[in-house]
């Protein structure tokens, strides 16, 4: 088999690239790709974003010129008739005039306007015909959105929903117990966070109750943080001065570490020899960390939004409740709903450190039963193993 697919970015790799064994993966290119680069070219030029790159991203269409097995696509819709089929994490079509729809107080979308928008008729024609083989969710929490938008189109829900299933991420485990990390329970905690986007992913909240918490109660504590602090500002709204107050702060505390930027496999070491992982996310579509951090034996702070209550509990870990929509997004609209949501992150965190410190042998037992959580749903082989049957029903190969 020959597979081919559009990028080779974070996503691809996490679920697609070199996943099944004795199949070949190939890049392939089309027209959106260079509708794209001439978009860019545009916007580089103008030191603006004059056209949007969202849609030509998450579509395709090569003229059929490809010649491979099958494509496999995150977040891509395909208008050709090679067969296809792709993993995705919220709705597909992933178009700017959806993902763009205006939305209520508590962030619930209107979809009604989409019902006149020809691009979303041609994507779901697409999505419904024999060549689209499957449409991966990787969450239930994700497929949820898929059915929610569907209903606004009954002439394609029957056709799509039938094709829709959920995949769990892969991911191999980096310790088989908590032994492994040879770390001492009786010395100092050590917390690690892990994100770009600092401030929506909860760093502020936990730099400040950390602090607090040390401060106060004397807990020997130690925090890595591995972060660009890039400002999104579309759930925290942060701003420079934010940036520039937290880079202050990280230079003048002796009990953080600080890493701009590291290289996964540092990263992950560094996991290794932590006790705690740190995601009180105020919007995340999955979280990927959450996954590395409980490979590598560290059970993880999260709060409760999106994918999250699917792949940590406190059973495993810690989490957090925030207000949320029916989505399972968190209402972060206005500036009353921000503070709510970062008044119950600092009080989880402060919990579930109080917590820590009352009893670290709970640190063993969630750390095992995190590691023992990634065999069992995120077996790499397991999941090779389905991904293969997709691809060779997909082409209508035998599967033996």
């Amino acid at each position: 088999m020959l597979i081919g697919y559009k990028f080779d970015a974070y996503p691809e790799k996490r679920n697609i690239i070199d996943i099944v064994p004795d199949t070949k993966y190939k890049k392939v290119r089309d027209f959106f790709l260079l509708k794209q680069r001439i978009a860019s070219q545009f916007n580089q030029l103008a030191n603006r974003e004059i056209f949007s790159l969202i849609d030509s991203y998450n579509q395709f269409y090569d003229f059929d010129l490809n010649r491979v097995s099958l494509l496999h696509f995150f977040n891509t819709i395909s208008y050709g008739s090679t067969p296809w089929i792709t993993t995705f994490e919220t709705f597909l079509p992933r178009l700017t005039c959806l993902l763009s729809c205006p939305s209520d107080r508590n962030l619930e979308i209107d979809f009604s306007a989409l019902k006149t928008e020809s691009k979303m008729h041609k994507a779901f024609q697409a999505i419904s015909r024999d060549a689209c083989r499957q449409i991966i969710a990787m969450s239930d929490c994700n497929a949820n959105m898929q059915r929610r938008l569907l209903k606004e189109f009954p002439e394609y829900q029957e056709s799509i929903e039938s094709k829709l299933i959920v995949m769990y991420p892969p991911q191999r485990e980096f310790v088989s117990k908590y032994a492994d990390k040879k770390l001492s329970l009786d010395e100092t905690i050590k917390f690690i966070f892990v994100g770009s986007s600092f401030f929506r992913k909860g760093g502020q909240e936990i730099m400040q109750t950390l602090k607090a918490l040390k401060e106060r109660y004397k807990y020997n504590l130690e925090l890595t943080v591995i972060s660009s602090l890039n400002i999104d500002n579309y759930a925290t709204k942060e701003t420079l001065a934010d940036v520039e107050q937290v880079k202050h702060s990280l230079q003048q505390s002796d009990w953080i570490n600080y890493f701009p930027q590291l290289p996964n496999h540092e990263v992950i070491e560094l996991m290794k020899k932590a006790h705690i992982g740190l995601l009180p996310t105020y919007a995340d579509t999955y979280g990927y960390s959450v996954l590395e951090f409980q490979a590598a034996g560290c059970p993880v702070i999260t709060t409760n939004v999106r994918a999250l209550t699917e792949i940590n509990n406190n059973h495993v870990g810690w989490t957090i409740a925030v207000p949320k929509n029916s989505l399972g997004e968190a209402i972060y609209t206005t500036k009353e709903d921000r503070d709510t949501i970062s008044k119950l992150i600092r009080e989880g965190i402060e919990q579930a450190v109080h917590e820590i410190f009352a009893n670290r042998a709970i640190i063993l037992e969630k750390s095992q039963n995190s590691i023992s959580r990634i065999i069992e749903h995120h077996s790499i082989d397991r999941y090779a193993a389905k991904l293969r049957n997709i691809y060779l029903e997909a082409i209508g190969a035998d599967k033996t």
